[in-house]
């Protein structure tokens, strides 16, 4: 059968994606490259565009081209996700890059109470070199002193807590809101552009262990849960 120039060029696009000769976030051809390669109006090309965005393989951005499109990650809602675990399913390579790091006085209204030593930890997480998440973590120190020490060079501050502390009661909060200065620059988005963020509070008995709030880029992650009538036994688990 013979392919249609519009359907040529949608389907070469979409041969280069699914193989990777067009790595997410990849630039395509302007829409006047694309007329003079295939020899056709830019209508043809345009319907071609947005068939393509429509199927999810691309973005069309006003003024600036269309690019294709970075797998969105998925996390279960009342689950504590590990993002590096999560990235690597998906066959992307997660890397955490910490920004700061400070030893303060606990916050009567973060932690309940004040006089206790937590350990601040400001960091973005990146998905294939890409920024998808800025992450603002505090520890309680005196639930977890181990963890003063830790570089965290080669592991997320969540992933080290999901691998040597058990917790048995977690709360999270769910919102969206809008980039400020700080976790627009980190993101690379600008200012004001939409976030979903996840506060997360954990604890072992009475004693606190984290409490972090994690901005994600609206464009890239979403949250998943599936509920049935039948769940897990209670008990406790790693905690992040």
């Amino acid at each position: 059968m013979t392919l249609t120039l519009g359907q040529q060029i949608r389907s070469e696009i979409e041969a280069r994606i699914l193989s990777g000769d067009l790595a997410p976030g990849a630039r395509l051809p302007t829409e006047l490259e694309l007329m003079e390669r295939f020899g056709c109006s830019r209508m043809t090309v345009s319907k071609a565009l947005s068939a393509l965005a429509a199927a999810g393989l691309i973005e069309r951005r006003k003024r600036a081209g269309s690019f294709v499109s970075r797998p969105r990650v998925h996390s279960m809602v009342l689950d504590i996700p590990d993002l590096a675990e999560e990235l690597a399913a998906r066959g992307q390579v997660h890397r955490y890059r910490l920004v700061r790091r400070e030893v303060r006085e606990a916050r009567a209204e973060v932690f309940g109470r004040t006089g206790r030593r937590v350990l601040a930890l400001d960091g973005v997480h990146l998905a294939d070199g890409s920024p998808f998440a800025v992450e603002h973590r505090q520890v309680d120190l005196a639930a977890v002193p181990a963890m003063e020490t830790v570089e965290f060079d080669d592991l997320a501050p969540g992933s080290w807590l999901l691998r040597h502390v058990p917790w048995d009661e977690a709360e999270t909060r769910i919102a969206a809101e809008g980039a400020d200065d700080e976790v627009a620059g980190l993101l690379d988005v600008p200012a004001g552009s939409a976030t979903l963020l996840v506060e997360r509070r954990t604890w072992r008995g009475a004693d606190s262990i984290t409490f972090v709030r994690q901005h994600f880029r609206g464009d890239v992650y979403d949250l998943v849960a599936r509920f049935g009538r039948s769940g897990a036994a209670a008990g406790s688990a790693p905690g992040g």
